[in-house]
C-alpha cells in the first residue's frame, strides 16, 4: 500500500475510533447528573455513526420507584439516552462551525421497545444518521444489552443554533 493510502487509512479508522469519556461528553451535552444518560462514546464516525454505553446499577436513582421490587429502566429515560448520543452524532458534523452550545428540541419519535433493561445492564446504543441538516436531524437507532436488541427508534429534532 501507497504512504499516502496508508496515512488515509490510518487517518479514518483514527477518527471512527475516536472515543469520548464522561468529561468530553459534559462539554457537548446540555444535560447534567442525574439526567446525564450516556458514561461513555466508543465509537464516532462523524456525522454518520456513534456508539455510546450507558451502565446502570441499582444506585439509579429511578430504580427505586420503577418498580419497587421488580426494578426497571422506564423507557422514557432509554429514548433520552438515545437522544443524547444523537446530539453528539450531531456535533460529530458541526463541531467546528457551532459558536456556541445549540438548543435541542425533540421531534417525533417512533419507538418499538422489546425487552426490559435492569440493575447490571451495559446499555449500547447505537445511533445512525438518516439526515443530518445544519438546523435538525433524523436518526435511526437501536439499544442492546449484550447481544439482545431492547429498543429500535427513529427521531427528530430540531436545532437552534
Amino acid at each position: 500500500m501507497a504512504p499516502t493510502h496508508q496515512y488515509l487509512l490510518e487517518s479514518i479508522i483514527k477518527i471512527i475510533m475516536e472515543k469520548l469519556n464522561y468529561e468530553e461528553i459534559s462539554k457537548i451535552l446540555p444535560q447534567r447528573f442525574p439526567f446525564l444518560m450516556i458514561d461513555r462514546v466508543i465509537e464516532i464516525d462523524p456525522g454518520k455513526r456513534v456508539v455510546a454505553i450507558k451502565n446502570l446499577s441499582m444506585n439509579e436513582s429511578f430504580f427505586k420507584g420503577h418498580f419497587p421490587g421488580k426494578p426497571v429502566m422506564p423507557g422514557v429515560l432509554m429514548i433520552e439516552a438515545i437522544a443524547q448520543t444523537s446530539i453528539v452524532l450531531y456535533y460529530s458534523k458541526y463541531k467546528n462551525e457551532l459558536q456556541k452550545k445549540p438548543e435541542y428540541y425533540l421531534g417525533s419519535v417512533k419507538t418499538r421497545f422489546k425487552h426490559p433493561v435492569v440493575p447490571g445492564d451495559q446499555l449500547r446504543i447505537e445511533v445512525n444518521a438518516v439526515k443530518i441538516l445544519p438546523n435538525a436531524a433524523f436518526v435511526s437507532a437501536r439499544a442492546f444489552v449484550e447481544d439482545n436488541e431492547i429498543i429500535e427508534t427513529e427521531i427528530s429534532f430540531a436545532v437552534k443554533r
